[in-house]
């Protein structure tokens, strides 16, 4: 029998044929991760198909495997391909990425000095020769790393041929490993073991009154005790326990433990609340296709539905219908900062059946949260797009909550994948439903709804309460509540009143705060009347760049020529993209000029503005600078909710589906950041950031107000915005999109190439400019080229970047199999920038 396997050896790609020795025959199957040799290398692998004949003459045995279980499932087998197809990328990238860190290794190259005397004959090999003389023997990815804008593969090549240096293959074991912890248990009948004492110390010794303390804790639980329990308990030691191991007294041993994130996530239990007409008409909907399981490919649901208008109690029950099925359900959310709200909603509901995967938990976590999902000890996965991959078996249900969330995008590493669009082909190939959820769905969506591609179901109600929790509300805190009543249970309230200030007539009354003179008044309002309010800026930082009004220059990052921003917290400038800092400067250094101005505002900006306007008040902010820490999403949303706070200050985290029913003014402190970006979805995006910002408004009983502040009052996204109207965005924007050619008419790939050479990289994007130009004329596809030009972000960490966009009805075709080392290929990219 042979194996088709997908080695995980950058930068092979492709698939490659082995064998199966007899040992082995009966045990693998597509999906096992195994070790082999390849080359002179032992390397892992994945099994994608079992075939009876190889492709070559010739193949190799399978070493070992190294889990006895398969790590991925045939569905997610053919995910991956998909993924491979969609996006350019070699199969092997699209399936370690559903494993969890650490499970799957790569292959590597162990360099070692064997002549420290020797001379190399070019820059490159001498700079080799010294950093292994530094530092020792290094992989091939440690040289990468300290040689990362240097071709000295070919050098270290040249240096093993005259015997300067040596390399060996090494694979290291996975990393990720089940946690196990020691325990203690009797090894004789309770009376025995008392019996045993007056031989195991002289009476009254420290040492014999710690054993006995341990002996009476082992006869009290009467099973095996965790070792730190019992040290807790009776001061004793590990020389202890194996003391009265040796005695024949207890017996020490080993238990596999869980590690839990949500173990000590407290909640409470809650049962379903009485959903209102429009909520049951999209349930039922939703309903009945979860109970067809004879349907082919049912159709992706959009549920459009203002903010606050319920749709997460339709998730949930749609969760409800797959457990009593016993299916199971992924359910997605944009931003980590998400996910203990939505998991804290799923655990009241379904205690016990929900797990929790995202990248701020440990290794440990994530690797014992997928053996969970993987043995079906789970049936609820809640998480951002990673949590898509859970192994969860008889999937009926993917929810992918704010679905229009450019951070469903990947765009850091290939495989660049939509999650989304993951969604979508992943239910397709389950035949399971998948929810797509959204106040403000991408126009790319819309359309596709608009077609019969996607069945959309509405909820135009904003839902923010049930009777009898409102009602002790009201008698609790003696308020009136602005609430309606609507059918059922519920009641309603309508969307929060906007308010758009044009700073520009701020500037011609003489004010020159950064708040507007309406934005004062309510927000000192807000404070001192005790509630609270949320202000928005997306940009972190005091100033967003340092001018000199002598000479006009910009401090720049010397790496990627951005403009540096100033952090007065830290009281350091700092490069956003690549993180490199320095400390400010007084004089300029390019004229030496003293008249250094800072321009510009950010998050730590309004914060100290908000303490200026009102030094009672007490702030928070939240963004990336601020919750760097594991749990420190949760720390600050807890706080806030706890009112222990009267402002939070925070970039686009603010404006993703939170639900504070204290908040009564949110306050937009600039709309247009972002509004003027050279790319096509400058517009939807902030559209969709104020309108789901302002969301975040009056969902309590003393309802709410948005104050939102602009240059540009008159563009249509703003407006469209202000009016909480989608429908008139959506419509504009199609008639843009049409008459430019951008999508949803047809599709894009981001081609971008980096080097450390500008003129390289020009050249470079150039020769494959001409290339597609050939292909598309050849093909006589209905095609066109945007560039190649420098991307608007010129430089990055030393890198200089140019890039191609291609426009086609499927530009994929259209791009070469294999490309140069420095390309980076983006399908449908949510940013040209």
């Amino acid at each position: 029998m042979f194996v088709e396997v997908a080695v995980n050896l950058p930068p092979v790609r492709g698939t490659f044929d082995y064998h199966l020795p007899d040992d082995l025959r009966d045990r693998v199957l597509p999906g096992h991760l195994v070790t082999a040799q390849f080359g002179s290398r032992r390397v892992q692998g994945i099994v994608v198909a079992l075939r009876d004949q190889a492709a070559v003459p010739e193949t190799r045995p399978i070493e070992s495997l190294v889990d006895p279980d398969p790590v991925l499932t045939p569905a997610q087998l053919e995910l991956a391909g998909w993924l491979r197809d969609q996006t350019h990328t070699a199969l092997i990238d699209c399936l370690t990425l559903m494993l969890p860190p650490g499970l799957s290794q790569q292959a590597d190259t162990l360099y070692s000095l064997a002549d420290p005397q020797a001379q190399g004959k070019s820059n490159t090999e001498r700079r080799l020769i010294a950093l292994l003389a530094r530092r020792g023997p290094l992989r091939g990815r440690q040289i990468e790393r300290a040689l990362s804008r240097i071709r000295w593969r070919p050098s270290a090549d040249a240096l093993v041929r005259r015997n300067v240096l040596t390399r060996t293959s090494v694979l290291d074991p996975p990393r990720a490993r089940a946690r196990r912890v020691r325990n203690a248990r009797l090894a004789v009948p309770p009376q025995s073991a008392r019996d045993a004492l007056p031989n195991l110390g002289r009476s009254g010794t420290k040492a014999a009154t710690r054993r006995a303390a341990v002996v009476d804790a082992l006869i009290q639980e009467r099973g095996p005790v965790d070792v730190s329990w019992i040290y807790a308990a009776s001061e004793a030691s590990l020389a202890d326990l194996r003391f009265l191991e040796q005695n024949g007294v207890i017996i020490l041993g080993e238990t596999e433990v869980w590690r839990d994130p949500l173990e000590a996530l407290e909640f409470v239990p809650s049962d379903p609340p009485r959903l209102t007409p429009d909520q049951t008409a999209a349930g039922e909907t939703i309903r009945r296709c979860l109970k067809d399981r004879e349907l082919p490919r049912p159709k992706p649901f959009l549920l459009h539905g203002v903010t606050g208008s319920g749709k997460t109690e339709i998730y949930l029950h749609a969760v409800q219908e797959m457990l009593a099925q016993e299916r199971s359900s992924i359910v997605l959310v944009p931003e980590i900062a998400l996910t203990p709200q939505t998991v804290r909603r799923f655990l009241a509901r379904f205690p016990g059946q929900v797990g929790l995967l995202h990248s701020r938990l440990s290794n440990g976590e994530r690797y014992d949260t997928w053996r969970r999902a993987r043995a079906g000890l789970l049936r609820v996965i809640v998480g951002p797009r990673s949590a898509l991959f859970a192994p969860l078996p008889d999937i009926g249900l993917i929810v992918v909550d704010e679905c229009h969330d450019d951070s469903y995008k990947s765009t850091h590493q290939a495989p660049r994948y939509h999650a989304r669009e993951a969604c979508m082909a992943y239910s397709a190939i389950l035949r399971a439903a998948c929810i797509l959820g959204s106040a403000t769905p991408d126009v790319v969506t819309s359309y596709r709804a608009s077609k019969g591609e996607i069945q959309k179901l509405t909820l135009p109600q904003r839902i923010l309460g049930h009777r009898t929790r409102l009602d002790q509300q009201e008698r609790r805190l003696s308020l009136k509540s602005r609430y309606r009543p609507a059918a059922g249970d519920a009641k309603t309230i309508g969307m929060p009143p906007v308010r758009v200030i044009d700073m520009r007539q701020e500037l011609r009354a003489g004010n020159r705060s950064l708040f507007s003179r309406a934005l004062q008044e309510e927000l000192t309002q807000a404070v001192t009347s005790g509630e609270q309010a949320i202000l928005f800026l997306n940009r972190r930082g005091t100033a967003t760049h340092i001018f000199c009004r002598d000479c006009g220059a910009v401090m720049r990052c010397p790496r990627c020529d951005a403009p540096l921003i100033f952090h007065g917290k830290d009281s350091k400038l700092i490069c956003h993209h690549c993180s490199y800092q320095r400390n400010p400067v007084s004089k300029c250094p390019q004229c030496d000029g003293s008249r250094v101005k800072h321009f510009g505002a950010g998050t730590q900006r309004v914060e100290s503005e908000v303490a200026k306007l009102l030094p009672e008040a007490r702030t928070l902010r939240w963004d990336l600078d601020t919750t760097r820490s594991k749990g420190s999403h949760d720390v600050i949303l807890a706080h806030f909710a706890a009112h222990r706070s009267d402002v939070l200050i925070g970039t686009q985290m603010v404006a993703k589906g939170l639900d504070l029913p204290l908040v009564t003014l949110v306050g937009v402190v600039s709309a247009d950041t972002g509004l003027n970006l050279p790319h096509y979805r400058a517009a939807e995006r902030t559209f969709q950031l104020l309108t789901q910002v302002a969301g975040r408004a009056g969902r309590g009983l003393l309802g709410g107000k948005v104050i939102l502040q602009t240059y540009q009052p008159e563009h249509y996204a703003i407006r469209a915005a202000a009016k909480h109207d989608y429908a008139e965005f959506y419509e504009k924007e199609l008639r843009l999109r049409k008459e430019l050619g951008y999508p949803p008419f047809r599709r894009l790939a981001r081609l971008v190439f980096r080097h450390i050479s500008e003129s390289q990289a020009e050249s470079e994007a150039e020769r494959l400019a001409a290339e597609l130009r050939y292909s598309i004329s050849s093909s006589k596809a209905r095609a066109d080229l945007i560039g190649p030009a420098p991307c608007f972000f010129r430089r990055r960490r030393g890198e200089y970047r140019w890039q191609i966009v291609v426009r086609a009805a499927d530009p994929v075709p259209l791009i070469p199999a294999e490309l140069p080392k420095g390309w980076i290929v983006d399908i449908d990219p949510v940013s040209l920038l």
